[in-house]
């Protein structure tokens, strides 16, 4: 009787397709769930390493263009009023509010300071926004992926347990396969989490560190304009 079990076991395919098919439909539901969140994870991923990389260049461009010595109103010219890059947008919102400042004759409008300072927070605002666009979900797949796949197991460890109560055998040839189904969802949780929660953190810290750029430039910016108002 054994070796009959164990032959029936070795007959079985026990490869990720033919688990998944094997499932009860709230198992499979939990691993298209968690391969989805997985797939989605890593498009995130990689589309902000892209962006990010791309942030920098551009930031260290605009830098470099800033400080040059190249008067601003002509570097101001250049970038026009609704540049592409986050850095230009935070110095063209400035200078957009340092122009609407002066009237007619020159003289400065009361408060224009306070009025530069607000148009650059909002585009800090803005683009700290589209930097962070998308790592709430990496959050979210790290903290919960687990507890999805802990659900299927435990749903399908249920369902084994009905089916050998159903057939009142408890072989391996019964046993094994209900088991084995479960866990894959637990491990399709991992393998979703593991990722989100590594590469939120490291995200996470880049994305701080280029918007702590874009402030440190426009408390530099305002710093010259201050100059000039009190001038």
């Amino acid at each position: 009787m054994e070796t009959e079990t164990l032959a029936m076991v070795q007959e079985m395919d026990f490869s990720l397709l033919a688990l998944f098919w094997r499932a009860s439909f709230v198992v499979q539901l939990v691993m298209i769930m968690l391969t989805v969140a997985s797939f989605w994870s890593w498009a995130i991923i990689i589309q902000k390493f892209i962006s990010y990389r791309q942030a920098r260049q551009e930031a260290s461009i605009f830098d470099r263009a800033f400080w040059s010595g190249e008067p601003l109103d002509e570097l101001f010219e250049k970038i026009g009023s609704q540049p592409d890059g986050a850095s230009e947008k935070i110095f063209a919102s400035g200078m957009v509010e340092w122009r609407r400042s002066h009237r007619q004759d020159g003289e400065l409008i009361a408060g224009a300071q306070a009025r530069i300072d607000r148009s650059m927070d909002v585009a800090i605002v803005k683009a700290t926004e589209s930097l962070t666009r998308g790592l709430p979900f990496l959050a979210t797949v790290g903290s919960t992926a687990p507890f999805v796949g802990l659900f299927g197991t435990v749903w399908g460890i249920k369902v084994a347990f009905e089916q050998i109560a159903i057939s009142q055998n408890t072989s391996l040839a019964v046993v094994a396969p209900g088991i084995a189904e479960a866990l894959v969802a637990t491990a399709l949780g991992l393998l979703a989490a593991i990722p989100a929660v590594i590469f939120y953190n490291k995200l996470s810290t880049d994305s701080d560190r280029i918007i702590s750029g874009y402030e440190a430039f426009a408390d530099e910016f305002a710093t010259i304009l201050s100059r000039q108002l009190d001038g």
